[in-house]
Formats: C-alpha cells, sequence, structure tokens
C-alpha cells in the first residue's frame, strides 16, 4: 500500500547537484521514470511489515518507490560515495525508514543487515548481478522473495528448461531452490545512460525445501563439470570430477550417453547425492 511522500526534489536534480554520472565501471545505469520504479517495488508486494533491501541505489529513484509503497525499512547498499551523499539526503526526509550502508555488496550479508520479514529488490549492477546471486542462494530462505533486474539474457537463462539453450549451471542451482519467473523486460530507452540490451524484472520466490536432496557443495561441482564440457556425453565430462564415472551414473539411474543440457534439476541432484556417497566410500 502507498504511504504519502514528502515533497522530494526530481531525480535529474539531484544527479545534477551530487555529480553522480553513471560510471561504467560501478555497473551504473539509473532509471529516472518513478512509474516504472513504482512499477518495479510493488512487484514485491506485500511491503508493508518487511524490511526491503536494495542494492546499488544511485540517485535512489528504486528507493524512493520501495519506501512509498509502504517498506517497513529500506537497507540501501550502495559503494558509489557520489551517491552515499544523496541517499543521506533522501534519509532524511524518511526518519528511521532508510538505512544506507556504504559497502560492496559482494562483500556483505544482507540478512545480517535487515530483520525479518525480508526481501529484496534492486535493479543489480550487470558487472556483478550472477555472483550476487549466487551468494545469496546460501542463505536463501532467509527472504521472503526476490523482485531482481538483470539482463535479459541472464534471465532467460534463470528460467530455461533442459534442451533449451539457455539452460546451464545457473537454471539448476537457482531453480533447485526458488521458483523463477520473468515478470516483464524493460526497454534500453529506460535507463540513463541508455544501456545496448533489454533487461527483465525476475521475481524469484524461495522454496521452503529445495527441489530434491543434495548438497549444495556438491551440486555445484557436478554442475560445473557437466556443464563445462555441455556438449560432450557425461561418461566424459564428468571425469573432472575425480570419481569413476560409470558407477557414478549407474547410481544416479542416469544414461552415459545422457548429455548435461537434456537432464532437468531432479537429476543433477541424483548425482549429487550419488557423488557424495562414492566420496564417503
Amino acid at each position: 500500500m502507498s504511504t504519502a511522500a514528502p515533497e522530494l526534489p526530481p531525480l535529474r536534480e539531484v544527479i545534477a547537484r551530487y555529480g553522480i554520472a553513471a560510471k561504467k565501471s560501478l555497473g551504473q545505469n539509473f532509471i529516472l521514470d518513478q512509474n516504472l520504479v513504482r512499477r518495479i517495488a510493488r512487484a514485491a508486494a506485500p511491503l508493508a511489515g518487511h524490511d526491503a533491501i536494495e542494492i546499488g541505489a544511485g540517485p535512489g529513484g528504486l528507493t524512493r518507490a520501495l519506501l512509498g509503497e509502504g517498506a517497513r525499512r529500506v537497507v540501501a547498499i550502495e559503494r558509489d560515495p557520489r551517491a552515499l551523499a544523496a541517499l543521506a539526503e533522501l534519509a532524511a526526509h524518511y526518519p528511521g525508514r532508510l538505512t544506507v550502508v556504504a559497502g560492496d555488496a559482494l562483500a556483505l550479508d544482507p540478512a545480517e543487515l535487515t530483520a525479518p520479514p525480508r526481501v529484496i529488490v534492486a535493479n543489480l549492477p550487470y558487472n556483478i548481478a550472477t555472483a550476487l546471486l549466487l551468494r545469496w542462494l546460501d542463505r536463501i530462505t532467509a527472504y521472503e522473495r526476490l523482485v531482481l533486474m538483470f539482463q535479459r539474457e541472464v534471465a532467460l537463462r534463470l528460467i530455461a528448461a533442459p534442451r533449451e539453450a539457455a539452460y546451464g549451471r545457473l537454471s539448476v542451482l537457482v531453480q533447485w531452490l526458488c521458483e523463477v519467473r520473468i515478470l516483464f523486460d524493460v526497454a534500453p530507452s529506460a535507463f540513463v545512460p541508455r544501456p545496448k540490451v533489454t533487461s527483465s524484472i525476475v521475481l524469484l520466490q524461495p522454496r521452503a525445501e529445495p527441489l530434491a536432496p543434495a548438497s549444495k557443495a556438491m551440486l555445484e561441482r557436478v554442475t560445473a563439470a557437466a556443464f563445462g564440457q555441455r556438449r560432450k556425453m557425461l561418461r566424459t565430462s564428468l571425469k573432472t570430477l575425480g570419481l569413476a564415472v560409470a558407477p557414478l551414473l549407474a547410481a544416479a539411474g542416469i544414461a552415459p550417453t545422457a548429455r548435461a543440457e537434456e537432464l532437468p534439476v531432479a537429476a543433477f541432484c541424483a548425482l549429487a547425492r550419488a557423488a557424495a556417497a562414492i566420496e564417503r566410500g
């Protein structure tokens, strides 16, 4: 539910006053359209009674929307000192509801900075988006939902099914722990500066339990080996695991001639369980 917002200066004015020209090195592309950022914030509803975590808040466009849509508290993680000053100004308009954290999102655990129930809503910097998501998978049940912007190419990898060109290691690891769907696309013209690619807003709903039993560490190893040579049969690609491949595949009930791109998530979990059992002896 939207809450009454204080009178705030236009984002373009904030950007000019603090000299926040987008930096390619920080993966920055700002959205100035407040209707669009409100749509993104509403995709994470309900926000009332929730802490909302934002990564790379920049001049605070999405931050304003999250506050306006009723988030109990917004924690904005930002490493650009120019943006920190602008966000501090915004925090003064929302006493006690906006906490600005200066730092590298890759070095921070958002769950440690917030109280449950919590959500992550972010226009992720393209250059670290996948790395951030993989880190968050370690504690994915700490979040009620994640609404994240990715390059469409990455978004398609997140939702891809077996035998689709985009299906790969990222698809398996994310779908193992989350239900994933693309909500809508964002055209390059919505950003300043304008990127060369279309972006997508993705909803990730953490599963109460993983799709199938498996050790995350072993599942990461198995998928890295299998997709490292995705066009080869598993009897060849899985040799990099350092295990006897024939017994491994037999234990998992998978044909030696199968290829990584053909296997559903549950089959990779079976491989991970079998590999762990072989290593235990």
